[in-house]
């Protein structure tokens, strides 16, 4: 396991870390790992567009288009 030395924190980023600790019922060092852990360990976003070519094709496109309903202005009079 590596070291890692952070240096120049502001003061209220290092109370916030000290209160989520608390909260958390662990130290700060190790709700610090938790926070680095969770960020740079989750699994990349995919784009609008990957998710848009991992959508099946599920049919036409005249499958999915809109029908007008015919609505005469008498029927809001």
């Amino acid at each position: 396991m590596a070291n890692l030395i952070v240096r120049n924190i502001d003061d209220a980023i290092v109370a916030a870390l000290k209160q989520r600790a608390s909260r958390n019922g662990v130290s700060a060092e190790a709700e610090h790992r938790k926070i680095l852990a969770q960020v740079l360990l989750q699994p990349a976003k995919k784009s609008f567009a990957e998710v848009l070519a991992l959508m099946p094709n599920v049919g036409q496109d005249s499958d999915f288009e809109r029908v007008q309903d015919d609505i005469t202005d008498d029927v809001f009079a």
